[in-house]
């Protein structure tokens, strides 16, 4: 099975369909399209590192590239993500990808059309999209990006996920859709909340939500909420033998770790060992305000009274028998299922980890800290 990136903190975009849609074409020369070295030594600071002995050491391979631009909202949201063949991130102007076999920082680079600024994986090529902005793709083997799913257009994408098995979802203001026919029709499947990263394994979704972490066996038809304590679904992962979650727990005032090995029906936290510090007060207001069921971290816009958040676990993956999890103290290690963690990358003050993984590769991008 495979694992679909996405958004980051339930920020969610969405997919439209056209099966003949005008074709955008790009005006860049072609040097400088599918394949073309970045060798510009003007990068900016270190951003993007890589490990390929569980953490033990860390590769910076920023070098050459230029840092990763943030959405509208001021965060970075889908600017990356990692497939069986390396790294990808775009800066908006450029994706640039990266190879796991790669021992010396080499960066490819590609195409991108404006004024998009998200990027997701499907079958047949890479989708780009923002919040305003009519969804693209570009096939694998093209240099053409060409509008897709343009009879939901109207609808404000927030999250883009296709399956192993090409099942479509478009995550919008509108609620959860999802296409089985290659985005020819959609059907509403979930209207309680935004969805955002999503995996699968044997036949079990498990999925972020701003209502918590929830959980579909039937292919995405139908939801039910799993874990849910107030607060939104911060990242999902599939793990050895079952799944890992990161929540936000309004009880717990912090967000929370937890790990599942019945298909997503129980979760165990494995975050006793690793250092809790409270949110003082959530630093956004929630998208749906009114909404009892959204806890303080149900957040996306800025509350000026509110004090910033002290720690933000951001994602959770596993390697070998080795948790690690993205955090804005840095990136922490457990290897004894979250009894105890160790810091083994710190963060620089006013930044954070993200994690992505690709076979035994590690990565972690660093960003500004936000909720």
């Amino acid at each position: 099975m495979k694992i679909y990136n996405f958004a980051f903190l339930l920020l969610i975009q969405s997919l439209y369909s056209c099966d003949q849609a005008p074709e955008i074409q790009q005006s860049a020369h072609l040097a400088d399209r599918l394949h073309a070295q970045k060798t510009d030594t003007t990068a900016t600071a270190s951003f993007v590192f890589r490990s390929a002995d569980g953490g033990q050491t860390w590769q910076d391979i920023s070098n050459g590239l230029p840092e990763p631009v943030k959405d509208d909202y001021g965060v970075g949201r889908d600017i990356f993500y990692a497939d069986g063949s390396g790294l990808y991130l775009t800066d908006g102007n450029w994706i640039y990808h990266t190879d796991t076999s790669s021992t010396a920082p080499f960066w490819t680079r590609d195409i991108f059309p404006d004024k998009h600024s998200n990027i997701a994986p499907g079958r047949t090529g890479v989708f780009a999209y923002n919040f305003y902005s009519p969804i693209l793709q570009k096939l694998n083997g093209t240099n053409v990006w060409s509008p897709v799913f343009t009879d939901l257009q109207e609808k404000k994408v927030r999250t883009l996920i296709e399956t192993a098995g090409g099942t479509l979802f478009i995550g919008t203001d509108e609620g959860l859709f999802r296409s089985t026919n290659n985005g020819k029709t959609w059907k509403p499947v979930y209207a309680w909340g935004l969805l955002g990263k999503l995996v699968e394994l044997d036949g079990v979704m498990v999925a972020t939500s701003s209502r918590g972490i929830i959980r579909s066996t039937d292919g995405g038809e139908n939801w039910e909420l799993v874990v849910s304590e107030g607060g939104v679904g911060i990242d999902v992962e599939r793990i050895n033998g079952g799944f890992a979650a990161i929540n936000y727990s309004t009880a717990a005032g912090t967000r929370r770790v937890r790990i599942s090995y019945d298909g997503g029906k129980s979760w165990q936290p494995i975050d006793a060992g690793l250092q809790v510090q409270t949110f003082k007060d959530s630093p956004m207001l929630p998208m749906d305000a009114g909404n009892p069921a959204q806890g303080a971290d149900s957040v996306w816009h800025p509350k000026e009274s509110a004090m910033p958040a002290e720690e933000y676990k951001t994602s959770i993956i596993q390697v070998g028998e080795s948790f690690f999890c993205g955090h804005s103290d840095g990136v922490y290690r457990t290897s004894d299922k979250g009894k105890t963690w160790k810091l083994i990358l710190p963060s620089v003050k006013g930044k954070m980890f993200k994690l992505a993984v690709s076979g035994n590769v590690i990565y972690a991008i660093q960003l500004d800290n936000h909720c």
